[in-house]
């Protein structure tokens, strides 16, 4: 993987962070709420698994983005992320966490994983390539966690409160796995 040519797109601040060592970065928020760059990106950032047998902290390195159909919307040569697994991922338009939706969407269409930007930076034609690590799998959904964040990628306060209000033990694991799949990003790095 050549990083100097590439721009790492992250929808989340932290996974912005846990690219900065490979170079030029933009955040654009969540499902590219601030827009698509204008240069071709890598969708780098963390992921919801299809499949339970891609545990939390799994590097996938995307040879394919499907839509919900299952058409494909980018197919390229995985980057060459050592450690990392090729795969395919789903561009969603929202949080994906019910585990049967999970099953169902990877059933439906092959895919491995699923985000919200892969598909959106496909279909405007920016995409070169797909760095995604597993922070949630059909057994370890992101529950009440999945509202703690905004549109622009930052934590909501009050989303967060009323995840660990809810349902503290699983907001607590969920919180440890995200962090489990950003902790895979920066050794990407």
């Amino acid at each position: 993987m050549d990083a100097d040519r590439l721009t790492f797109a992250c929808a989340l601040p932290a996974e912005r962070r846990a690219a900065r060592h490979l170079g030029r970065t933009t955040l654009v928020g969540m499902a590219c709420v601030h827009g698509v760059p204008d240069e071709p990106v890598v969708s780098f950032g963390v992921a919801g698994s299809l499949r339970d047998d891609l545990p939390v902290g799994t590097v996938i390195d995307a040879a394919r983005v499907v839509d919900e159909s299952g058409a494909v919307l980018w197919e390229g040569e995985p980057l060459g992320v050592r450690g990392a697994r090729a795969g395919t991922i789903l561009g969603a338009s929202r949080i994906v966490d019910d585990p049967a939706e999970r099953a169902r969407l990877h059933a439906e269409t092959g895919a491995d994983a699923v985000d919200m930007e892969s598909g959106v930076y496909a279909r405007a034609g920016k995409l070169e390539g797909c760095i995604r690590a597993i922070s949630d799998t059909p057994s370890r959904t992101l529950g009440p966690l999945a509202q703690a964040f905004g549109p622009d990628g930052r934590v909501a306060v009050g989303g967060l409160v009323r995840a660990l209000v809810q349902s503290p033990g699983e907001s607590v694991r969920a919180i440890r796995d995200v962090r489990t799949a950003l902790g895979a990003l920066g050794s990407v790095a």
